[in-house]
């Protein structure tokens, strides 16, 4: 059976981040991308899909920093009592200057997108040529995949093969494929309070069966000529959620 794929609501995410299960679960992914990540100096750093969680660990470092949630996943703000670094977007027609991100994150973003192309190629536009694209998806062949209380449970899931030939499909060259999150998705304290020694045991035993997949990507600068230049509408950062209709 297909997984329904459909975007979550960003309070819904929200929601899942503040609980325990949620603050592990971002504790892991986030500790494996500031391995990847580990200097984005004066960069700037583009969150599309629902980042907020990840992109406080660059703060004070990259020279700029914004938070993308698409429109049918809703928005909210960021940080909550400072300006605010979230817009509302339409993930097909992204509101920034070609070349102008040097780092891209998408996370709980391709698993949901009803339009995996065009919105892979405004990723591309935006991406620097020299930038990085990294992009977290639900592993399929993980437990977190088949727990739908978690984010993590709901649209399509991908394997590190599927992902990777994606990326290729959408111009981007992938670097390498990483794993994260393989303490299980259960509101147990003591399973919970143990999740560092889960991973460690993970990275070395069972890779296969990790909650998600982490793929580095660079854009492929002969496809030059294959993403057509369009005029673009103007977004605004949005400072409250704006709900569905």
């Amino acid at each position: 059976m297909l997984a329904l794929v459909m975007w979550t609501d960003a309070v819904d995410l929200r929601d899942f981040y503040a609980s325990t299960l949620g603050q592990v679960a971002r504790r892991m992914i986030r500790r494996r991308l500031r391995e990847l990540w580990p200097d984005v100096t004066g960069q700037s750093v583009l969150g599309l899909g629902y980042a907020t969680p990840y992109l406080n660990g660059f703060r004070g470092q990259a020279g700029r920093i914004l938070a993308a949630m698409p429109a049918a996943q809703g928005v909210l703000r960021w940080p909550a009592d400072e300006p605010g670094l979230t817009t509302l977007v339409d993930e097909l027609e992204l509101p920034f200057p070609d070349l102008s991100m040097d780092r891209v994150l998408l996370i709980h973003a391709l698993e949901c997108a009803e339009q995996v192309r065009p919105m892979m190629r405004e990723v591309w536009r935006v991406l620097s040529g020299s930038g990085r694209l990294l992009v977290v998806v639900p592993n399929r062949r993980g437990i977190w995949a088949r727990v739908e209380r978690t984010p993590f449970g709901n649209g399509l899931p991908y394997t590190p093969g599927q992902l990777s030939r994606v990326l290729r499909d959408n111009l981007f060259t992938p670097i390498e494929s990483h794993r994260a999150l393989f303490v299980p998705p259960m509101p147990s304290r003591m399973i919970l309070s143990s999740a560092p020694a889960w991973e460690k045991v993970g990275q070395r035993a069972f890779t296969t069966f990790s909650g998600v997949v982490m793929t580095e990507a660079v854009k492929q600068i002969y496809a030059a000529g294959a993403v057509p230049a369009r005029k673009r509408r103007r977004y605004l950062p949005v400072p409250e959620r704006t709900p569905r209709v």
